[in-house]
């Protein structure tokens, strides 16, 4: 006779910001599952909402207390709403008064509280649909089948003049690197094609243990049987390495592909941010890193409207991105955040200045990313497939990072008999045979190669 056990509870995650914030919540979900939880992909279904917030710049604040003000209407019937992340940790008190239904609030790293939290706040009835006959679910921490997060740090101890991260998040420290080989050989097995390193700053992986650093893990990690890709994500310029550079370069497993954001072009500039490097030395990088990596894609970002920014030193940006040509950029306004140095800084740029020179930059960006795309047509790459629809299938190539960058769009039309068979994660032969400003378009070809 089969026992009556309470229903187990179901929690959904929305997750906002950051790659980093992405792990956070795939490990959390996995927690809850361990402790008899079982995730929903319905927020409709859930017991317990729990939003993963984002507090780095204003948008992402707003963003998030957005999300946070939509999930609040959902409460009833016992249902519980349980902020946590990077807002919550900045601004715990006042989201508290302002949204009196905010059941519980945690900050960065607090996943023990959130979990207990929530045993002790539904072990009275389950969930909200009471008994049934059957055993307590258990399932993985959801994850894409093409690629999957792993953050090797947390922390920061860089002192950009706008950034709030050390404060939320703490001093830079890595994680071991026996508990991410275990991870990665996890997400391979499950047929993982892309393992995406992150932290705010991987470059600076290994500072804390002895004789190991970002080199030493990335050849542990290429040494791993299997068919797989290493993407590298947050690189602070200025801590390139010459090593580094060379085990990019030699790497088969390394995806020709780097993230890093300069920021800003012109020294004044920088140095009010309080980064290292010059316009010079960007220069100087992005030469060897193209010699010695042939195609290598570039990524990174800048901030507009910095205290103090001139006419004239946005100019000087303008003239950078024209001259270097970077495949992939990012663009930020400027965001006065409280507690950090430059939200006290003179000559505070207006709002109405920094949108136009944010509109000036992505305007720019559009036509070489156009160009650039163009240069494309024609020619052959290896790609994953990370989402195979009825109509249409979108893969990636090494250029592409998920979720930030473009994707290659491949219709059925190009490929009768071929696209109805793909499925996320399968590695593929494409051609290029069309562009657009980010993404481009191309057509499956045989499985001889390239």
């Amino acid at each position: 006779m089969s026992k009556i056990i309470p229903a187990p509870v179901k929690i959904h995650i929305t997750t906002l910001g950051c790659p980093k914030n992405t792990v956070d919540s795939g490990r959390l979900a996995g927690a809850f599952t361990a402790e008899g939880f079982v995730s929903v992909d319905n927020e409709d279904e859930a017991d317990i909402l729990l939003v993963n917030t984002c507090g780095f710049i204003k948008d992402a604040k707003e963003e998030s207390i957005e999300e946070v003000l939509r999930l609040a209407q959902m409460k009833e019937d016992g249902r519980k709403l349980v902020v946590f992340g990077c807002l919550a940790a900045r601004y715990r008190n006042e989201l508290l008064k302002e949204i009196p239904e905010i059941d519980g609030i945690w900050g960065v790293g607090e996943e023990t509280g959130i979990i207990e939290y929530c045993k002790i706040n539904m072990a009275r009835g389950g969930s909200r649909e009471g008994t049934v006959k059957m055993p307590i679910a258990h399932r993985p921490s959801p994850i894409a089948s093409s690629f999957a997060y792993l953050k090797i740090a947390e922390g920061c101890d860089k002192k950009c003049t706008f950034c709030v991260i050390p404060s939320i998040r703490g001093a830079f420290r890595s994680v071991r690197p026996e508990l991410i080989m275990a991870e990665a050989s996890e997400y391979i097995k499950a047929g993982v094609r892309e393992l995406i390193l992150v932290a705010q700053d991987i470059t600076n992986y290994g500072k804390d243990i002895d004789g190991y650093d970002l080199v030493a893990l990335l050849r542990d990690l290429a040494s791993l049987p299997g068919d797989f890709y290493i993407r590298l994500l947050y690189l602070y310029p200025a801590a390139i390495s010459g090593a580094l550079v060379e085990c990019i370069a030699a790497g088969d497993k390394i995806q020709k592909y780097l993230d890093i954001p300069l920021q800003h072009s012109e020294d004044r500039i920088l140095r009010l941010m309080g980064r290292r490097g010059t316009r010079t030395e960007y220069r100087k990088l992005i030469r060897t890193l193209r010699r010695q990596v042939p195609g290598i894609a570039l990524r990174t970002t800048f901030i507009v409207g910095f205290p103090a920014e001139t006419e004239e030193e946005f100019n000087g940006l303008i003239d950078f991105i024209e001259e270097i040509r970077f495949d992939r950029l990012g663009v930020f306004m400027f965001s006065k955040e409280e507690g950090t140095p430059s939200a006290a800084y003179k000559g505070q740029v207006p709002e109405k200045v920094k949108h136009r020179r944010f509109e000036e930059v992505m305007k720019r960006q559009a036509l070489i990313s156009l160009e650039i795309n163009r240069d494309l047509v024609g020619r052959r790459f290896r790609a994953i497939v990370d989402e195979a629809a009825e109509d249409v299938t979108l893969a990636r190539l090494y250029s592409h990072a998920p979720e930030i960058d473009g994707v290659v769009i491949i219709e059925r039309a190009e490929t009768p008999g071929h696209v109805d068979k793909l499925k996320a994660g399968d590695l593929v032969t494409v051609e290029i045979t069309g562009a657009y400003d980010y993404d481009v378009k191309g057509k499956l070809m045989s499985d001889d190669g390239l």
